[in-house]
Order: structure tokens, then C-alpha cells, then sequence
């Protein structure tokens, strides 16, 4: 999890550093890399999609092992759902519902209709990784993976707003510390921003400064908004696990599929709409698909994302059932550590003093948060 989860963040920014025009141009200003974050969001719902792929394998599995004996009984899938849910009980973007819940025999199954209403928070999850893939464009792999930890304040009010949560007090005052750790992290990327050395030529002039500045603070603040978008997904899929009985690995699979869907029918859209006036931009999709297929380095890269996503997701729900969501919690925090040494090491950003301050207090709320530890009062 750990591995897949760091190789997940790292090779979408190296993907977004790869030259696909004027390669040869000595002026790197004149360049041009890739920057298709719809065409990224696409890919990252193939990922998900594979976790489909998953369940139906291990739904497979358990009909095997009730058929060994050479008679074929009639197989209650609410049953092979449950065994699947034991194996596999909790994923990323679905929180694990509430003991007050109702018990799972009581839940309804999701069959026919009743499974388009995973494509609410696929919806979301679209809106999101989407935005957080622009923001990616200005802003270091450590910076972009700090500042999702901001969905803890979302999550956290809309949690009381939507769900009739209560907070606790430490809940509250770990929120708090990481609005601070977030505030920190991201001023340390406009105070100091990264320079685009794969954009700009040595010596920069003021305009060329300026210009990174302005990048810089779209970028947190894409990635802070996206957050939003990502804790509206958490919310709502609380709601429909409260309602209906469906495995996480499922629920993942599905909202691959339909995010996937949704991308693809909004490709064309949005390329007749935006990208024709806007040609070699975000939304035309024509340039974007030659920008995948001429260059090997891109959809090579593409691959191994999707790749990482789905086995980031199974592994995930390993570690969730073997150990526990807070072991879970442990090691994606150590995650950004490891994006974070890995893009010092590459040479893609220079350490920062500032953001060492805003990464402990943002690791300190969100422990304090997932009671990995406890407050001192």
C-alpha cells in the first residue's frame, strides 16, 4: 500500500513533466508537456474499475468452494457479498459505517437501479480528481499530497451537517491543527514556489517570477477546493452503505465504471464546447489522445498509474483487514513522507523549512484525529 500509494502521486507528476511538442526547442519555455488532467481522470477510473474486476473473481471463488462437493445448491448472493465484505470490508473513500448502523441483514441489496446511485459520488470523485490534477500542474508532488489532507475539515463538517455526527472535543481541536498544518503548508508554497524548470529558462526575469507565484496559488488553491468535492464523496457514500448492502470492493469497482462513463460522454462535450476555440488546451480532446499515443513515455506512464491505483485499493482493504483503518491511516500518512523524500531526491523540489513546520502539524491533527494518539489535555 505504501509503495503503490507513493508510486501513484510520483508517476503522475512525472507524467505531467513529459515532453509531448517542441521537444527539441533549447528554449524549455517553448516546450510543451503534458497537461490532459480529463484524460488523467479517465485513467484513474480504469484503475477503479479493475477493483471491479476483483469482486466478480471473488465472487466466482466462493461459488467454486460451495460447488466442490459436485452438487450445485442455490447460491444467496446477499450471503456472497458478506464473505466478500469480510475479506475486504473498508477502502479509502468509504468510510466504514457507524456501528448504530443497521445490521446487514436489515440492509437492502443493490441490484438494478439501485446501483446507479453509486454514480453520486463517482460524480464527485470526477470534480475532484479533476481539479486536483490541475493543481498538480503548479504544485510539487509534496505540496499537492499535503494539502489533501484538508478533506479531514470537510469530512468533519460535513459529517455533523449531513450525517448527524458529533464531534468530540479532541476531534475538534485536531480539525483545528490541521487548518493551521494546511494554512502552513500552503504558504510555504506561494512564499516560496517551486521553480518551473521544465517552463522557464535560467536567470527568470520578475514577469517570469510573478508568473510562478500566480501558478503557485492556483495550484493550493485548486487542490484545497478539490477537497470539497472528495469529502461530498465520503458523505454520500456513508449514506447509501447506511442504506444497502454493498462490499467496499464492489462499491469501488462500480464508481470506477461510471466514472469512467462520465468521462468519456463529457470528453466530446467538452471538446466541441471549449476545446476547438482552445486547441493543445485541457478539454480538446483530439490533441490530447494524439499527445497519449504518439508518445510511449506517456502511455507507458499510464499504465503503471492505473496499475498502482487498483493495487493501491486491494491492498488497502488488505491492511484494513488485517490490522486496522488506524494501521491504514498510519501508513498513507507515511506516504507523504515518502512522496516527499522521493521528490527531494529527484531534484523536482528543494527542502523548505516552512513546510517541514506545516507537514508536522498537519501529521500531529491528523493522528490526534484517527486516534493513532491522544491529546496531552
Amino acid at each position: 500500500m505504501l509503495v503503490t500509494g507513493t508510486l501513484n502521486t510520483l508517476l503522475t507528476k512525472l507524467q505531467d513533466k513529459q515532453c509531448v511538442g517542441n521537444c527539441s526547442d533549447p528554449d524549455p519555455s517553448k516546450r510543451e508537456y503534458f497537461e490532459q488532467p480529463v484524460w488523467q481522470t479517465l485513467n484513474m477510473f480504469y484503475g477503479e474499475m479493475l477493483c471491479l474486476l476483483c469482486f466478480y473473481l471473488f465472487s466466482k471463488r466462493s461459488n467454486q468452494v460451495e460447488n466442490r462437493d459436485e452438487y450445485e445448491p442455490i447460491v444467496d448472493q446477499d450471503e456472497v457479498n458478506e464473505q466478500i465484505a469480510q475479506d475486504v470490508p473498508t477502502t479509502d473513500g468509504l468510510p466504514v459505517v457507524e456501528s448504530g448502523s443497521e445490521p446487514v441483514s436489515e440492509l437492502k441489496p443493490v441490484v438494478g437501479w439501485a446501483a446507479l446511485l453509486m454514480w453520486i459520488p463517482a460524480a464527485c470523485d470526477l470534480l475532484g480528481t479533476t481539479l486536483m490534477n490541475v493543481g498538480l500542474f503548479f504544485t510539487t508532488a509534496s505540496v499537492y499530497q499535503m494539502l489533501r489532507g484538508a478533506v479531514v475539515i470537510f469530512s468533519g463538517l460535513f459529517s455533523v451537517l449531513f450525517l448527524g455526527h458529533r464531534l468530540e472535543r479532541f476531534q475538534i481541536i485536531s480539525i483545528m491543527m490541521v487548518v493551521v498544518g494546511v494554512t502552513i503548508v500552503g504558504l510555504s508554497n506561494v512564499i516560496s514556489p517551486a521553480p518551473h524548470s521544465y517552463n522557464t529558462k535560467d536567470g527568470e526575469n520578475s514577469e517570469a517570477v510573478d508568473a510562478d507565484l500566480w501558478k503557485a496559488t492556483l495550484g493550493v488553491s485548486l487542490v484545497l477546493g478539490a477537497q470539497i468535492f472528495t469529502a461530498s464523496q465520503f458523505v454520500v457514500e456513508e449514506k447509501i452503505l447506511r442504506r444497502y448492502h454493498l462490499t467496499p470492493l464492489r462499491a469501488v469497482g462500480l464508481e470506477g465504471s461510471f466514472g469512467a462513463l462520465s468521462v468519456m460522454i463529457a470528453i466530446p462535450i467538452l471538446h466541441f464546447a471549449i476545446g476547438r476555440t482552445h486547441p493543445g488546451g485541457y478539454f480538446d480532446a483530439p490533441g490530447g489522445f494524439r499527445q497519449i499515443i504518439d508518445n510511449p513515455s506517456v502511455w507507458q506512464t499510464s499504465i503503471y498509474i492505473m496499475l498502482s491505483i487498483a493495487f493501491f485499493n486491494y491492498f488497502g482493504l488488505s491492511v484494513t483487514r488485517y490490522l486496522s483503518a488506524t494501521s491504514r491511516a498510519t501508513i498513507d500518512t507515511c506516504r507523504t513522507l515518502f512522496i516527499w523524500m522521493s521528490s527531494l531526491a529527484l531534484g523536482w523540489e528543494s527542502f523548505n523549512w516552512i513546510q517541514v513546520v506545516g507537514f508536522v502539524v498537519l501529521v500531529y491533527g491528523t493522528f490526534v484525529y484517527n486516534r493513532v494518539l491522544k491529546l496531552p489535555f
